[in-house]
């Protein structure tokens, strides 16, 4: 039997303190913290510098990686070589008001326009009143009030004396005018009188008075249209108070903003409404609101505001924006309501910005998560990217379910660059079941959750530095880095690998110095490191410790000594939460006569996953393939996880199923005191598994609490060699010929160590040497065919 036995050296991977050239990370200079991320970085440079339709980017990597982190870092530094964008604004739209005006200026010049606008009108509520309370304007007003009832003064006049002609007084009443008979001294008669009077002087009068009252009638029709007449000239006049105070104020705008149409297009718009409602400068004295009488506007010169969307007058480059909270208003932006007078108002200078335009021009960093699972977020981001403009309207009449009249502010133009930061499960699912999705995503940035370790020493010491800088936390020593990165390479589960999760590198580093400060250290050293690492074991290991003391109570039987026919101990993994461990299982199997089906029970009660079914199905296959090549394969075998009371997934115990069938057809007993762990296939070569340094620390424990014996062990695959990084009781033990690791590749060298007989080889002829462990299979399973031929022919006679 050939050595297969580990040597302790290589158990585990201790990082060189000769590469470490420094005392402490104080002499460590800051590093970018995209170590060993360059296809990510190299990505994301590409779709930032891309700038076209859809090449929007997708980061892709577990949670904790710092993904987030880096991402910021290489956009911020690309949008510092950017110029700023420009400055977005929504004003009134005078002729229609529900559909607010966007304008675009010159990056920072929003503030200004914004100012201009309310200097603009604090001045003209000066010199509108100022202009209107002038001698001058008092004259012309005066002039053309007094003409207009001078006119209907002398009007009345002339209709006077032409009735004292006629012998008739002309009458002013409170309820209006009238006439009356008078004599040769213009004084009026009385009835009495008038009846005195000769007949066809009566005649006469009466027919006068007619006269008179046509003219009157006639005079009173045009009353009212010199009165309209006189309005008029007062509103030319008042207009052209306003043009000389407005147009004085408003040219030096309009000489400023020159170059910029829409800006000179708007101020136009707005001189004329000034113009129009110019009595609204003008002060007046308060009145009380009848109930039916609808109120003022409480501020009319609101609508000569500039509503300032995006203000990049602070900025030095272009924006770089994450947000948080991705809901649909905080992406779109949201139109708010005020309550007043029992109703709900809103207008242009309620729309409120979100993310997208804060980022216009620059870069958006979302979170893939949080943004699908919020309501529509996600529809009306591909929406929006589509369009190419930022539609502003509240969900509710997005989606139709309100057909109330609110604001339709006009779309402001979209120029910016989305990075998506989530798991890889979210892109790949994206990719698989949105149409749209690789449209509008073309650039996906892979972080890797590991680096290689080789070369890597010094650029991670650098990295523990930089973080523990950035959370100020205590330097490292360069005994605590070598320990850290050791520690790292047990996380990634390589040991010629580093891990990268920032997170749990962070995390790992912040316990550290509470430990460190705890035990009134300057630096954090070695101990600080192990002392975290040992205490986050314990507060996590509960289940682990009641688990183990079943086990040793005898209430889960597991044998670790002695050998047993068909019953072996494989090795599982459980994983609650952040905290994995491994344990013991016995695998038993039985075999008998039969046709050639191996019943796993774990499927059978679909407590076993697909990929245990498929292990077990690939050994079934290899020992059919082996053993029952000219012969009928007639064996029935029963397989089973003793006391397992859950879902068993994974093909790792497919190597130990294997071994205990084969022990059971052959009836040769296989040792109690190694645990075994190894995938099949059909060939029968020994492939990798995960989690190889918990599976053997599990096994190691057991037999420490019974009691190290020097002859336990675990098997493992050849092929995960390279990830040991064993705990350090675990190497001490194997160095000291207590515990042993067994690397294998093949399923009879597994055999030949649990059964401690010659596996045997085929010869030419496919016979196998009489004492080995195949041929002893062999003969059974060619025992079970005649039986099954002699059944056969009994059954037949």
């Amino acid at each position: 039997m050939k050595n297969i036995r580990l040597d302790p050296s290589q158990l585990y991977k201790p990082c060189s303190i000769e590469q470490l050239k420094f005392d402490s990370t104080e002499e460590l200079e800051d590093i970018d913290i995209t170590v060993g991320q360059e296809r990510a970085t190299e990505a994301i440079k590409f779709g930032i510098r891309l700038h076209k339709n859809g090449y929007n980017i997708f980061a892709m990597a577990p949670a904790g990686t710092g993904k987030l982190t880096a991402v910021r870092q290489l956009v911020e530094h690309e949008a510092s070589r950017q110029g700023i964008p420009s400055d977005w604004c929504y004003v009134n739209n005078f002729s229609q008001p529900a559909k607010p005006s966007a304008i675009k200026l010159m990056p920072g010049q929003g503030k200004y326009f914004k100012a201009d606008m309310e200097q603009l009108i604090d001045e003209l509520s000066v010199a509108i009143p100022s202009a209107f309370d002038g001698d001058e304007y008092r004259s012309r007003e005066g002039e053309i009030e007094s003409q207009s009832r001078q006119r209907e003064i002398n009007e009345l006049s002339q209709l006077r004396d032409k009735a004292a002609n006629a012998q008739v007084v002309f009458i002013e009443t409170p309820t209006g005018y009238g006439f009356s008979p008078a004599d040769e001294n213009n004084e009026i008669i009385n009835p009495e009188q008038f009846n005195k009077l000769d007949k066809d002087k009566q005649h006469e009068i009466k027919n006068s008075i007619i006269a008179l009252q046509e003219d009157l009638a006639q005079l009173l029709k045009n009353f009212p249209a010199w009165r309209k007449e006189a309005k008029r000239q007062l509103q030319a006049l008042n207009r052209e108070t306003a043009e000389l105070a407005v147009n004085h104020t408003i040219d030096e705008l309009i000489e400023k903003y020159a170059k910029q149409e829409t800006i000179l297009g708007y101020l136009n718009e707005v001189q004329k409404d000034i113009i129009e409602h110019v009595r609204d400068f003008i002060p007046r004295s308060e009145k009380v609101i009848s109930f039916m009488e609808l109120p003022q506007e409480p501020n009319p010169f609101k609508r000569y505001q500039v509503n300032l969307m995006v203000d990049f007058s602070e900025m030095k480059s272009a924006p770089v924006i994450f947000e948080d909270h991705p809901n649909y208003s905080n992406l779109l932006g949201r139109i708010d309501h005020q309550a007043y007078m029992g109703s709900l108002i809103t207008d242009f200078t309620m729309i409120n910005p979100g993310a997208l335009h804060k980022a216009n021009g620059g870069y958006l960093i979302l979170d893939a998560r949080k943004l699908l699972i919020q309501p529509y977020s996600w529809e009306t981001l591909k929406r929006t990217l589509q369009a190419g403009e930022i539609r502003i309207e509240s969900l509710e009449r997005a989606l139709s379910l309100i057909s109330t009249s609110s604001l339709e502010p006009e779309p402001i133009t979209l120029n910016v660059k989305v990075i998506l930061v989530g798991d890889p499960l979210i892109y790949y699912l994206l990719s698989a079941y949105d149409p749209e999705f690789h449209n509008l995503f073309k650039v996906a940035a892979d972080f890797d959750d590991s680096v290689s370790r080789e070369n890597s020493s010094h650029d991670y010491a650098r990295l523990l530095a930089t973080i523990a800088r950035r959370e100020k936390l205590r330097p490292l020593s360069q005994n605590a880095v070598a320990r850290i990165m050791e520690h790292s390479s047990r996380m990634v589960g390589d040991a010629e690998k580093l891990l990268t999760h920032l997170g749990a590198i962070k995390d790992l580093l912040t316990e550290s110095d509470y430990w460190a400060e705890d035990n009134g250290h300057v630096h954090i050293t070695n101990s600080d490191v192990q002392q975290a690492i040992d205490h986050k074991t314990h507060r996590l290991d509960k289940i682990r410790e009641k688990l183990y003391e079943h086990i040793e109570r005898g209430i889960v039987l597991i044998d670790l000594d002695g050998k047993v026919t068909g019953q072996i101990n494989a090795l599982s993994v459980l994983q609650l939460g952040e905290f994995s461990f491994g344990q013991p299982s016995r695998i038993t199997a039985t075999t008998r006569l039969g046709s050639g089906k191996v019943v796993d029970i774990e499927r059978e009660i679909e407590l076993g996953g697909a990929i245990h079914s498929k292990g077990v199905l690939i050994l079934s296959s290899f020992i059919a393939a082996r053993y029952a090549r000219k012969t009928p394969f007639s064996v029935a075998v029963s397989l089973v996880f003793e006391q397992s009371y859950g879902h068993v997934e994974g093909d790792s115990a497919s190597l130990a199923e294997l071994c205990v069938i084969l022990s059971s057809i052959a009836q040769i007993p296989l040792r109690q005191d190694i645990a075994i762990t190894g995938s099949i296939n059909q060939l029968g070569h020994v492939q990798s598994i995960g989690s190889v340094n918990e599976k053997i620390e599990g096994f190691f424990d057991i037999c420490t609490q019974k009691g190290l014996t020097g002859t336990q062990g675990v098997i493992i695959p050849a092929t995960n060699i390279k990830h040991l990084m064993l705990r350090w009781d675990v190497v001490h033990a194997a160095q000291s010929g207590q515990f042993s690791i067994y690397a294998v590749t093949t399923a009879d060298d597994a055999l030949e160590l649990l059964t401690g007989m010659d596996a045997g080889i085929a010869n030419e002829q496919g016979i196998y040497p009489p004492e080995s462990f195949n041929a002893h299979v062999e003969s059974q399973l060619l025992q079970f065919t005649l039986l099954k031929k002699s059944f056969n022919r009994k059954s037949t006679d």
